[in-house]
C-alpha cells in the first residue's frame, strides 16, 4: 500500500490511553496515511487492542523486549512506506486537522525546509514546570519562534522548539541511519532537535496542533531520567558546545537544578560553578531556579544513583 503519511506510535503498557490516541490519527481529514503501532514490549494486551480497530491503515509490530521510546521509533521507521513521517504519542491527542495544516503548509515552502512544526497544549504542568492537577501549559511559548532566516542551531541549543507529535518530517530530512539515540532516555526530543538542524530547516507555526497529558510514568515528570538525558547531550555535543558559551552554560545551569533536586548537591554546584564559569551573566538564571523550586511544593525524592559526571564536561 502506498502512503503519502507515515504516523509512528510507540506504546509501552498504556492500553488505557492508546485507543484515543490511535483514533485522534485515524479521523483526520487528510486520510492518506499508514498508522504503525510499535509496541515496545508490554505486558498488557496492545495487539489485542490495536486489531480490534478494524482499519486498513494501521499495522501492529511488536518488539521482543522493552528499549524505550527511541528505540521504538527506530523500529518504526524502518517499516514506513511514506514520503514524509510523524510521530505520536500513546497518551497524548491530535487536534482535527492536525495533518492537513501541516502537508499544506509544506506546499508552501521552500525544499530547504525539511520539518514543519506547531504548538502542544499540556495538561498536568504550567509554564514554569510545576507539575499537578489542573495545571495548563502553552508549549513552545510563542515567543522566541524559529524563524526560516536565523541560525536555528544557536537557537534550538538555547532551547528546544520541537516536540516530536507537534511535527511532519519530510522522508530525508536527515541521513540515512537511525534517527533517535536510543541511549537517551529522556531530552530525547532536544537531542534529536539538535542534530536535525545541521542537516535541513524548521518551519514553526504557533498553532496548537497536539493535546498533551503528563502521566504518572511520562518522562518528561521524572527528574532522574532528565538530569540523565542533559548528560548525554552534553556530552554528544561537546565540540558544537565548545564555541557556545552562553548555550552551554544554560544547560548546565539547567542541569545543575535537576541534580539538586534529586539531592546530589556536590555535583549540582560542580556544573553550577562551570556555567557561571562559561557565562556569569546566567547567575540570575540560577537565582530563579532556586526561587521556584523553593515556591514549589515537591517531595524531594530519595537519593538515586547517576554515573560519574565526566569532568571535561563539568569543567
Amino acid at each position: 500500500m502506498k502512503v503519502n503519511v507515515s504516523v509512528i506510535l510507540p506504546t509501552f503498557n498504556r492500553t488505557r490511553s492508546l485507543a484515543a490516541a490511535m483514533m485522534s490519527v485515524l479521523i483526520q481529514s487528510y486520510e492518506d496515511l499508514e498508522l504503525i503501532v510499535v509496541d515496545d514490549g508490554s505486558s498488557e494486551d496492545v495487539e489485542g487492542l490495536v486489531r480490534s480497530i478494524h482499519d486498513e491503515r494501521v499495522r501492529y509490530i511488536r518488539r521482543p523486549r522493552n528499549g524505550g521510546a527511541a528505540a521504538a521509533r527506530n523500529t518504526g521507521l524502518a517499516e514506513a512506506k511514506g514520503s514524509y513521517i510523524a510521530f505520536q504519542d500513546s497518551d497524548d491527542i491530535w487536534l482535527p486537522g492536525k495533518l492537513m495544516r501541516q502537508v499544506s503548509l509544506f506546499s508552501t515552502l521552500p525544499d530547504r525546509v525539511g520539518v514543519v512544526t506547531g504548538a502542544k497544549i499540556i495538561y498536568g504542568r504550567d509554564a514554569s514546570f510545576q507539575y499537578g492537577p489542573a495545571k495548563v501549559a502553552y508549549a513552545p511559548s510563542p515567543e522566541g519562534c524559529l524563524r526560516l532566516d536565523e541560525d536555528q542551531l544557536d537557537h534550538l541549543l538555547s532551547e528546544n522548539r520541537i516536540s516530536l507529535q507537534n511535527a511532519l518530517f519530510r522522508r530525508y530530512c536527515l541521513p540515512a541511519g537511525d534517527w533517535f539515540d536510543t541511549c537517551t532516555r529522556a531530552n530525547e526530543d532536544w537531542e534529536f532537535a539538535i542534530r536535525l538542524v545541521q542537516h535541513t530547516t524548521v518551519y514553526e507555526d504557533i498553532e496548537p496542533v497536539v493535546l498533551g497529558f503528563i502521566s504518572n510514568d511520562s518522562i518528561s515528570s521524572d527528574p532522574r531520567k532528565q538530569a540523565m538525558g542533559m548528560l548525554r547531550i552534553l556530552r554528544k555535543n561537546k565540540d558544537v558546545l565548545s564555541g557556545r558559551k552562553r548555550q552551554k552554560s544554560r544547560m548546565m545551569v539547567g542541569l545543575a537544578m535537576a541534580l539538586y533536586k534529586l539531592g546530589k548537591t556536590r555535583r549540582s554546584m560542580a556544573f553550577l560553578t562551570a556555567a557561571l564559569r562559561d557565562h556569569p551573566a546566567h547567575l540570575g538564571l540560577a537565582a530563579a531556579g532556586v526561587l521556584r523550586k523553593a515556591k514549589s511544593v515537591l517531595v524531594v525524592p530519595k537519593r538515586q544513583s547517576l554515573p560519574q559526571v565526566s569532568s571535561e564536561i563539568a569543567g
